[in-house]
C-alpha cells in the first residue's frame, strides 16, 4: 500500500520503455517506479525506484499477490508485455510509450492496456504522482467527462484517461476492476503543460499498432544477420530508446543513483551525454546500418563541443547544456538504502584528457563512414589540437572520473596519442590543411612517454598512472585504438596482469578500489564494458574460443528482456549501477561484430587480425 516502506525490486527486475524523449522503468510486479517528464533529465514524477511508494509510482497488477509472472518485449520492438497467471485466470499488461504524437496531443505519453486472456482476474491500480523527485504533491481533479483525472503542479499537467472507475484515496488514485477473457481496459497517462489547452486524447489500440509498426520497421533495418542478431538488435533498440530525438544526443542511462556498490555511496547521475561514448556510439550505429542515427549523434557532438576548446567538457545535457550542477536529495532513501541520491554530475567540470581522443576518433570514423562533415568541422578540430598540444602533459581525473587528486593516467595519455594520430590520418587521407610535421612529432613524443613512464618492467605491464604499480582495465583499449599491437610483449604482459589481478568470478573490475585513488570507500562490481574489452583482446590475440566463452558469459548476465546495467556484482549475482547502460550495450555490439568478423566460424583465411577500432 502507498505509504508503507517496501524493499525495491532488483535492478534486473525492471524493463525499459521510451519514446526517444524520456523513458520509464517498469517492474516485473507491474509497477512503473521511475519516470522523468518531459525529458530524460527532467525532475522525476515517479521516484519509488529510489525511495518509497509515496515518492511516486504507477502499479497495475492482479489483486492476487501469488500471481506467476512472465514478460517479454514483443518481437523486435520496445512494446513490453507482462503476463500474470492467477488461479482464476490470466491477464496481459501491455506497456509502451508512443512516438510521434500529433501536434495537438500530449508532449509525451505512457499507454498501458490490460487484456483478459483466460478466465477472470481481479486487478488493482495504484497511481501516486509526485513531482520534483517524489516530494511535491500535485492538485488532482476529476475530468469533466469522468474519463479520468488530472494532476497539476506549476507548469506540469499529467492526465490519466481510462474506462475503469477511479477514486481518490490517501493522496493517490485507486482503481479495482475485473478483466474477463476477451476484454481489455486501456490506460493513457499524458504529460502536457498546464498553461496550454488539454491534449487531445489518443486511441490506445491505434497507438499500440503504430508503436509496434515503428519499432518493427526500425529493427528490420539492422544489416547484421549473424548468430548474435538478437542481442545486437536489442542493444541497438536500447541505444535508440536512450536517444533524445529533438537533438540526437544519447544519454548514458535513463536513471540516477542506482548504486555501483549496494548500500554504498558510489551513486551518480547518468542522464547526460558523455563524449567518451562518441566513438563507440558511432561505430555501433554504423555497424548496424543506422547511418541516419549516426549522423544525428555526430551532429549533436559538433554542436555540443562548439565554442572555445579550452572549455571542452566531458559530458553535456541532451540539448548541449553545460551547467550540470550536482546536488543531493535528502528525502529519497536511495535504492536499497544506498545514499546519497545525486542530481547533476560534478564530473562535468573535470579535466579528462581522454575525451579529446574520443572526439577526434569519432569525427575520424564519421569521415570514414561517409557521414557529411560540417563545413567548420576541420577548423574546429585544428583548434582542439592546438589546445591539446598545450595540456597533454598535465595530470587529470581520468576515464573513471576520480574524486581524488589528479594523476598522469596512462589511458588519458593514450587517448591524447589517439587524438594526434587521427588528426594526422585525416589530414593525410582527405588532403586537409594541417601542421603535419608538428603533429607527427607530438604523436611520437606521447608514444615514447607512455612506453617509458607508464610501463612497469617488474610486472611487465602498463599501469594505471605513471610511476605506480596499480593496474587498470581501461588499458585493454590500447590495442583496440591502435596504440600498440596486440602481439607486442608489453600488451600481452598487460593482459596477463589484468587476468591475474582484476578478474573476479570471471569478470573484469576497472581497478582495485582499495587503492583509495578515487577518494571513495572501496567496493564495487565488475565493470561490464571492461569485460567486453577483454574479449576483444582475446580476439586480437587469436584466442577466439576464450573470447566467445567470455562473450557468452556476459550475454547470460542480461536480464530476462535483454538489458544490461553498468556493472555486475559477482558475489550477490546481481546487476549494479545505472540501468540500462548505453556503454555496456555499445561494448556488447562491438564484441559481437568482432567475433562475427574473425570468430571460429568465419576465421580469416590469411589469419589477419583487426588492429584498431576501424578494423575491428
Amino acid at each position: 500500500m502507498a505509504g508503507k516502506p517496501e524493499i525495491p525490486l532488483r535492478i534486473e527486475d525492471y524493463a525499459l520503455i521510451g519514446d526517444c524523449q524520456s523513458a520509464a522503468l517498469v517492474g516485473r510486479n507491474g509497477s512503473i517506479d521511475w519516470l522523468c517528464w518531459p525529458r530524460f533529465d527532467s525532475d522525476a514524477c515517479f521516484a519509488a525506484l529510489l525511495g518509497k511508494n509515496d515518492n511516486g509510482r504507477w502499479l497495475i497488477a492482479p489483486a492476487d499477490p501469488e500471481a506467476r509472472i512472465h514478460r517479454a518485449y514483443r518481437d523486435d520492438t520496445m512494446v513490453l508485455e507482462t503476463i500474470f497467471e492467477t488461479a482464476g485466470g490470466t491477464v496481459g499488461v501491455i506497456d509502451f510509450m508512443p512516438l510521434g504524437l500529433p501536434p495537438d496531443g500530449a508532449i509525451s505519453s505512457i499507454v498501458r492496456i490490460v487484456e483478459g486472456r483466460r478466465g477472470k482476474v481481479a486487478m488493482k491500480l495504484h497511481l501516486t504522482l509526485r513531482f520534483d523527485y517524489g516530494i511535491a504533491i500535485p492538485w488532482v481533479t476529476q475530468l469533466e467527462d469522468d474519463s479520468g483525472i488530472s494532476a497539476v503542479l506549476g507548469s506540469h499537467r499529467v492526465t490519466l484517461r481510462t474506462t475503469a472507475a477511479l477514486r481518490g484515496e490517501a493522496l493517490s488514485t485507486i482503481a479495482e476492476f475485473v478483466v474477463a477473457e476477451g476484454e481489455s481496459v486501456p490506460f493513457v497517462l499524458d504529460f502536457t503543460r498546464s498553461h496550454r489547452p488539454m491534449a487531445k486524447p489518443i486511441d490506445a489500440r491505434r497507438a499500440e499498432k503504430a508503436t509496434e509498426r515503428y519499432w518493427r520497421d526500425w529493427s528490420a533495418r539492422c544489416i547484421y544477420r549473424g548468430p548474435w542478431r538478437e542481442p545486437i538488435v536489442r542493444s541497438l533498440m536500447t541505444l535508440k530508446t536512450l536517444t533524445y530525438a529533438p537533438t540526437g544526443g544519447i544519454v548514458a542511462a535513463p536513471t540516477t543513483s542506482l548504486p555501483e556498490q549496494f548500500g554504498g555511496m558510489r551513486n551518480w547521475d547518468y542522464r547526460f551525454c558523455w563524449l567518451r561514448d562518441a566513438t563507440l556510439t558511432l561505430l555501433a550505429l554504423m555497424q548496424g546500418g543506422y547511418y541516419d542515427e549516426a549522423q544525428s549523434w555526430r551532429d549533436w557532438l559538433h554542436r555540443a563541443v562548439a565554442g572555445s576548446p579550452e572549455q571542452l567538457q566531458i559530458m553535456y545535457g541532451v540539448g548541449g547544456e553545460r551547467r550540470l550542477t550536482e546536488y543531493e536529495i535528502p528525502w529519497l532513501d536511495g535504492f536499497g538504502g544506498a545514499k546519497p541520491v545525486r542530481i547533476g554530475n560534478a564530473a562535468s567540470a573535470q579535466l579528462q584528457l581522454d575525451v579529446y581522443g574520443e572526439v577526434m576518433d569519432a569525427l575520424h570514423h564519421a569521415r570514414e563512414g561517409g557521414l557529411v562533415a560540417a563545413p567548420v568541422a576541420w577548423e574546429f578540430q585544428i583548434k582542439l589540437m592546438e589546445h591539446l598540444e598545450k595540456i597533454w602533459r598535465e595530470p587529470d581525473e581520468g576515464i573513471w572520473e576520480i574524486r581524488g587528486p589528479r594523476r598522469h593516467f596512462t589511458f588519458s595519455k593514450v587517448m591524447a596519442w589517439v587524438a594526434f594520430d587521427r588528426a594526422v590520418q585525416d589530414a593525410e587521407k582527405y588532403g586537409l590543411e594541417a601542421p603535419l610535421a608538428r603533429w607527427r612529432k607530438i604523436r611520437d613524443e606521447i608514444h615514447e612517454t607512455i612506453c617509458r613512464e607508464g610501463f612497469d618492467s617488474e610486472q611487465q605491464a602498463f599501469t594505471q598512472s605513471f610511476g605506480d604499480k596499480e593496474l587498470d582495465a581501461s588499458l585493454l583499449m590500447m590495442p583496440i585504438v591502435g596504440f600498440i599491437s596486440s602481439d607486442d610483449p608489453k600488451m600481452r604482459g598487460t593482459v596477463a596482469a589484468i587476468e591475474r589481478n582484476l578478474i573476479f568470478d570471471g569478470f573484469v573490475a576497472r581497478y582495485r578500489t582499495e587503492s583509495t585513488i578515487d577518494g571513495l570507500p572501496p567496493g564495487e562490481g565488475a565493470f561490464l564494458p571492461c569485460s567486453f574489452w577483454l574479449a576483444d583482446n582475446y580476439i586480437l590475440q587469436g584466442r577466439t574460443e576464450e573470447a566467445e566463452a567470455l562473450f557468452e558469459r556476459l550475454l547470460a548476465l542480461r536480464n530476462d528482456v535483454g538489458l544490461l546495467s553498468e556493472e555486475y556484482d559477482p558475489r550477490a549475482r546481481r546487476l549494479a549501477g545505472n540501468f540500462p547502460q548505453a556503454f555496456s550495450h555499445m561494448a556488447l555490439i562491438g564484441t559481437a561484430f568482432n567475433l562475427h568478423e574473425i570468430g571460429p566460424a568465419q576465421q580469416r583465411p590469411d589469419g589477419a587480425k583487426p588492429t584498431s577500432k576501424g578494423d575491428a
